[in-house]
């Protein structure tokens, strides 16, 4: 720790790590007692591991009256896979992880990345020997760390698609927390009954020569894509690295900084902000580069306020000048500025489409990412089958659905006729509006979940799919976002709407962001009852319908027009929208 940050009052999540002796804490011993939940210290360790302790609201005990109720606790892990690459085999051992040792759900994540939910604190040693004895892991994808890092999914067969993996990999690896204290309390068995998994572990010290022994003041998040294909959300996230592509070739990256949309509602200092176009690297300047970026972060973002901690503080208190000029002292020479292309489309990797050698992708449409099987629909029995007929890679979309990848051409009909069999929508029956909507999993076990939002948005969708159908809007393509609290897991502020929870059955609706993903949503309403939440998208898609130009975008038009206009012409035109902020 360092002087100056001996002399200021640091949050208590500081001093954790601090003694934590790299992230070791007591978790082993913790891990041994036989109880349901770790000490309130421990709970901030355990999250450097990959898993974060809940509890299902909705199986309290309340049964005591006049006291408080028991919790049912339950805990979160999560995979981290660069890119979310994945085998056929990988992916459906996560499903069998997810049936034997959480609620028997898997759910793919806005960042590329698997969860499982409902397991029990003597399943996480088990849960976490499994995910690694398949060559994936927990490491980095919680905590105050560069978290999973995103790449752009859709396989093409083109040198740069390949290269963009390859750096997303090497980031991966260059930012991956060493300490040893993860082998020690996870992947060696304490009885001795199993043998121990050789992956990292050795007798040297523990260093952390990026991280140091505090780590970072607060998460951190780099995605890399393209201009041409802003599937990652490129101005979403600490870095957002844009490969710039000319005659085939990768000639550098347009380097973005400071997006984040976390927001605590209470306190006026927080906002969600997209990031800032900061300079252009080259293909051998660009780690480099990154890790410069996450030193000064290291060293200058806040560990006072955590709400406060991310790196979109720093940069705003500072200006965007003074934070390149630290960075290029760290980086040890001048940057250039950034090339003048910036982001023109988002390819969701959806259907059926050629590789570009010869054989074809699918891509499967999984509404909000969840996984599984009942008398309707049964999602993991079709996934075995794709699996199990052509153990084909898989790839995990930012928009939470899948991609087989390397397929013969008459593997459609048969996936077709799986998906059919197993009553799992095909991507081309899936409406336009439900196909680009993806929600956070809230209610009931994420302990920030202010109301519903994963199990909210699908019937909000089938709501307003007639409605576009009147208009004549079906097959507009829109992004929809919910989340159930203003932390904005789902990306909902830079979407065309944007739904965030702001008390028990009402919500803040956002409008004016795009399917770029390059700018800020604003708030139309605050505070929308569930019930009248379709009603007032439906009087904004009515005037959009009416009044737009062109081939305007939903989200231009909004961002066009404005909140005031938005709210004038709907009042005038439906009565029943009051004009209410």
């Amino acid at each position: 720790m360092s002087q100056a940050e001996s002399e200021t009052k640091l949050s208590p999540v500081e001093g954790i790590k601090e003694t934590s002796d790299y992230l070791r804490g007591s978790i082993a011993e913790e891990l041994a007692q036989p109880t349901d939940a770790f000490a309130k210290p421990t709970t901030q360790l355990i999250k450097f591991h990959g898993s974060y302790q809940q509890d299902d609201r909705e199986n309290r005990d309340r049964s005591v009256e006049g006291k408080k109720s028991t919790k049912d606790y339950i805990f979160m892990v999560r995979c981290r896979m660069p890119g979310g690459r994945l085998t056929s085999h990988q992916l459906v051992s996560l499903l069998e992880i997810g049936e034997e040792l959480a609620n028997s759900t898997v759910r793919l994540t806005t960042r590329q990345g698997v969860q499982f939910h409902g397991v029990k604190k003597d399943g996480l040693r088990p849960t976490i020997r499994r995910i690694n004895e398949i060559a994936l892991s927990t490491k980095n994808a919680c905590g105050d760390v560069c978290r999973n890092v995103m790449a752009t999914p859709v396989p093409i067969k083109k040198p740069y698609y390949d290269e963009v993996q390859r750096l997303a990999d090497s980031l991966a690896l260059r930012f991956e927390a060493k300490s040893k204290g993860y082998y020690e309390i996870w992947l060696r068995d304490p009885d001795g009954a199993a043998p121990d998994l050789l992956v990292g572990g050795t007798e040297e010290e523990d260093v952390e020569p990026i991280y140091g022994k505090v780590y970072l003041p607060r998460k951190f998040k780099i995605v890399v894509g393209f201009a041409f294909d802003n599937s990652v959300d490129l101005y979403a996230h600490e870095i957002g690295l844009m490969a710039i592509v000319q005659d085939e070739k990768i000639i550098g990256y347009n380097v973005i900084v400071g997006g984040s949309f976390g927001v605590t509602p209470a306190n006026k200092k927080t906002f969600p902000a997209v990031g800032k176009r900061m300079c252009f690297v080259t293909p051998d300047q660009v780690e480099e580069v990154c890790e410069a970026i996450v030193k000064v972060q290291r060293d200058f973002g806040n560990r006072e306020d955590r709400k406060l901690a991310r790196m979109k503080y720093l940069i705003a208190s500072w200006g965007l000048e003074r934070f390149r000029s630290k960075v290029e002292e760290y980086y040890g020479a001048a940057l250039a500025d950034c090339h003048a292309e910036d982001v023109t489309g988002h390819d969701d990797g959806m259907g059926w489409r050629e590789q570009g050698d010869g054989k074809f992708f699918y891509g499967l449409n999984v509404e909000n990412g969840r996984l599984y099987d009942d008398e309707k629909i049964r999602w993991k029995a079709a996934i075995r089958e794709i699996c199990a007929k052509y153990d084909c890679p898989v790839r995990i979309t930012p928009h939470q659905s899948l991609i087989f990848c390397d397929l013969p051409a008459e593997a459609r009909q048969v996936i077709y006729d799986i998906l059919d069999r197993q009553g799992v929508p095909r991507t081309e029956s899936i409406s336009t509006v439900r196909r680009w909507s993806m929600a956070c999993v809230a209610l009931p076990t994420c302990g920030l979940a202010i109301t519903e939002s994963e199990r909210a948005l699908p019937e909000i969708i089938s709501e307003l799919e007639p409605k576009l159908t009147e208009l004549g809007l079906e097959n507009e393509t829109f992004t929809v976002r919910s989340t159930g609290c203003p932390n904005g897991c789902a990306r909902p502020y830079n979407s065309d709407v944007g739904i965030v929870g702001k008390a028990k059955d009402r919500y803040t609706l956002f409008l004016g962001g795009s399917v770029l993903g390059h700018r800020l949503n604003f708030i139309y309403k605050d505070l929308v009852p569930r019930e009248t939440l379709v009603d007032e998208i439906a009087y904004v898609l009515a005037y959009f319908k009416q009044h737009r130009d062109g081939g305007e975008s939903f989200g231009d038009f909004c961002a066009r027009k404005g909140k005031d206009d938005l709210l004038a012409w709907t009042a005038e035109k439906f009565p029943a929208a009051n004009g209410k902020a």
